[in-house]
């Protein structure tokens, strides 16, 4: 019985040792090129960790803070999914007699270019006399820290309570000019201008020769959404103040993953600016983001090492600090809670899908799911690695204040990540 004992001591030593030289081997090898004259311009930070072993793999500069960028989006991802149910809710209302009072949530789908959600207007077409609620929003039409050149840009639209064609004016033009909404069809220029619209108005200008789709954010005002509404619905449409009354009854929309993968695959900032007003419809009738993102900081993610300065739901603004430590957190909640099918599918892949389809391709399959985050000399990327080994590690590489191209800065990274898929 000894001789046998000693065996398997030996044999767990020997797997222990074993384990301890490929752990150092691994460390080394990523702090080789972490430590390479490349990154000495910049601020670096990697947390590599293992979930199922609760091991970590790697780390540097892990507990500092970072521009997050549209990393950010991942905690905004986590919010939804904490307290939003599989269907959207559409709007709350109130149904008296031939009226229906209908309050926004948040909800972006709504006539939105990419879903095209109706469910309120067919619920409206019902009814006599509609009547709206808008002004249940506390949050400023832009986040803090948001740049106010982008006023124009497709990526930076107005938030709102209940927004209508994804708050953007789509203009095309092939054999003619073509818009939605409709409406605003006669406040397009032709022109050669380099601005898209007026900063405080909605007079818009496009170029012919570029035969381009574009999207312009609208000035959002709730004269702006009842013009849509009546004409959708002609005299049946009246806008009411919100006066805190509470509405009980609530109406759904799409499927909560549709929006969700939308959001994240395509790093679209106003659906995750909406889906944080939305989330914060499941608090109160006000609607707030910056309540949803307190509560959830003080509840759901109150265990995070570094308590993170969050400002907004895309990551659009430089105000966000957060550690590679915390992104590592919370992915891995995410990783614990959902199917591995259902949450792979929410992330953008390498090589295959949204903005990291250009990066980090597999040899013979996808081996990256994960989010970047991109403005100006700052990339970042969070997310899952699949080794060769069939092992799943959780991991935040994020890059601050490098003046070199973001281009090199994805290369350098992807040696790191092939190194790990290959070796670990």
């Amino acid at each position: 019985m000894s001789v046998y004992l000693n065996r398997i001591l030996l044999l767990i030593l020997a797997c222990g040792l074993l384990n301890s030289c490929k752990s150092v081997f691994i460390k080394k090898g990523i702090a080789k090129q972490i430590e390479s004259p490349f990154y000495n311009n910049q601020f670096t930070g990697l947390l590599v960790y293992n979930p199922k072993t609760n091991d970590t793999v790697f780390k540097y500069n892990a507990d500092k803070y970072f521009t997050p960028a549209s990393n950010t989006k991942i905690f905004t991802l986590f919010t939804a999914l904490q307290v939003l149910p599989e269907q959207l809710p559409a709007f709350k209302y109130e149904v008296n007699n031939d009226t229906i009072t209908i309050q926004g949530v948040g909800n972006p789908t709504f006539l939105h270019p990419f879903f095209n959600d109706s469910t309120a207007l067919k619920f409206a077409k019902s009814y006599k006399k509609v009547n709206l609620i808008l002004d249940n929003l506390v949050d400023d039409k832009f986040g803090p820290g948001w740049a106010w050149e982008d006023y124009d840009t497709y990526f930076s639209p107005e938030k709102s309570s209940f927004p209508m064609y994804g708050n953007v004016l789509t203009i095309s033009s092939q054999d003619s000019l073509q818009s939605t909404p409709r409406l605003l069809k006669n406040n397009i220029q032709l022109s050669d201008s380099k601005k898209r619209r007026d900063y405080n108005a909605n007079s818009f200008y496009y170029n012919p020769k570029k035969k381009d789709t574009i999207e312009v954010p609208m000035v959002v005002t709730p004269e702006l959404i009842t013009k849509f509404w009546q004409d959708l619905l002609p005299n049946k449409v009246e806008v009411s103040r919100f006066l805190g009354k509470q509405l009980n009854q609530m109406a759904y929309s799409i499927p909560a993953d549709s929006l969700y993968k939308r959001m994240m695959v395509v790093s679209d900032n106003f659906l995750a600016e909406q889906m944080l007003i939305m989330a914060s419809s499941s608090l109160s009738d006000t609607l707030s983001s910056s309540r949803i993102r307190d509560t959830i900081l003080n509840n759901q993610l109150k265990d995070l090492r570094q308590k993170p300065r969050w400002v907004d739901g895309s990551g659009l603004s430089r105000y966000n600090l957060f550690t590679p430590t915390s992104f590592v957190q919370v992915l891995t909640k995410l990783y614990n809670k959902l199917p591995e099918e259902r949450l792979y599918n929410l992330f953008p892949v390498g090589g295959e899908s949204g903005t990291l389809k250009r990066y980090y391709s597999g040899v013979s399959k996808p081996y990256i799911h994960a989010k970047s985050g991109t403005v100006g000399n700052n990339y970042s990327l969070s997310g899952y690695l699949e080794t060769n080994s069939g092992q799943t590690l959780v991991f935040s590489f994020m890059n601050n204040h490098y003046k070199t191209s973001t281009k090199e800065v994805k290369r350098r990274m992807q040696l790191i990540f092939e190194w790990l898929r290959d070796n670990y």
